[in-house]
């Protein structure tokens, strides 16, 4: 269902370089970097994080591959309390303390397993001296390299109608468009009250898919999943032009950044060029 998988070409985390296919030959390094996630928000779609990163590992190195992660998940609950209240520095306050306790664990970079709390990226990034790898960066690097400008953004309610998000991808040189408002009400009522609570149905899925649709005949040429939820629901099947499912994409960088021998003894920062 998904457009990138394991064996696909290695996506771009800009200020990093990556080996294509992050393939070792005899006598490199094999150290593995230890990737912290932040997460719960909602643990459905952490599990899928936890899920792919492992699945990836396997991928790429074989055998009884698995990753060398560590989660802190947080309590979803009080995320989206702050969310709905627009209490977003105290969000990022909660973030920050969940990074700074994976740091001191040994992280060696951080993923924030959600697309909507990226409003308080720069705030958690701030908190440590590892690199928060940003989900809208990568998830623009795999636009532009299928050869993209012109994409839908499906979300939340705050991804959607909110600039941080947006202006992350267009200052990439991509063109955003959102569905209309009643649309943009079903996207975000369907994640927060089915798919952040494990509930997939069918007839979800269609009215997305009639989203999708009505975004495509607006002329985008893809369609950026753009909650993490998202991909429990629909997947390029279910869109008649390419889907760019974050999440994937997300864990793809995030096993990039973690295999790349050139990373072992380095500082372990990633420059975001964009702000």
């Amino acid at each position: 269902m998904n457009s990138f998988r394991p064996g696909n070409p290695r996506l771009l985390v800009p200020g990093v370089p990556l080996d294509p296919c992050c393939e070792r030959g005899e006598g490199e390094d094999d150290h593995m970097h230890l990737i912290g996630l932040i997460g719960g928000m909602s643990w459905e779609s952490s599990a899928l994080y936890y899920q792919r990163l492992n699945q990836g590992i396997a991928a790429r190195l074989g055998g009884l591959h698995s990753a060398q992660c560590i989660l802190y998940s947080v309590d979803f609950a009080e995320i989206e309390a702050m969310q709905s209240s627009g209490r977003w520095t105290d969000a990022a306050g909660r973030l920050a303390q969940a990074a700074k306790s994976l740091e001191a664990a040994g992280a060696d970079v951080l993923l924030l397993c959600t697309n909507t709390m990226h409003k308080v990226y720069d705030d958690v990034q701030a908190a440590v001296s590892i690199p928060l790898i940003h989900l809208g960066d990568t998830t623009a690097a795999a636009v532009l390299s299928g050869g993209l400008t012109r994409v839908g953004l499906l979300g939340t309610a705050f991804t959607m109608d909110q600039a941080f998000y947006r202006d992350r991808l267009e200052q990439h040189g991509l063109t955003v468009l959102v569905p209309g408002k009643q649309d943009r009400q079903l996207v975000h009522d369907v994640i927060y009250d089915e798919l952040c609570q494990g509930i997939v149905r069918p007839e979800s899925r269609d009215a997305y898919r009639a989203v999708v649709g009505r975004l495509v005949d607006r002329g985008v040429e893809g369609i950026v999943l753009g909650c993490t939820e998202i991909e429990l629901l629909i997947g390029q099947g279910d869109s008649p032009v390419p889907v760019f499912p974050t999440t994937q994409i997300h864990v793809d960088a995030a096993i990039d950044w973690a295999l790349t021998s050139s990373k072992t003894g380095a500082a372990g920062r990633v420059d975001h060029p964009v702000r």
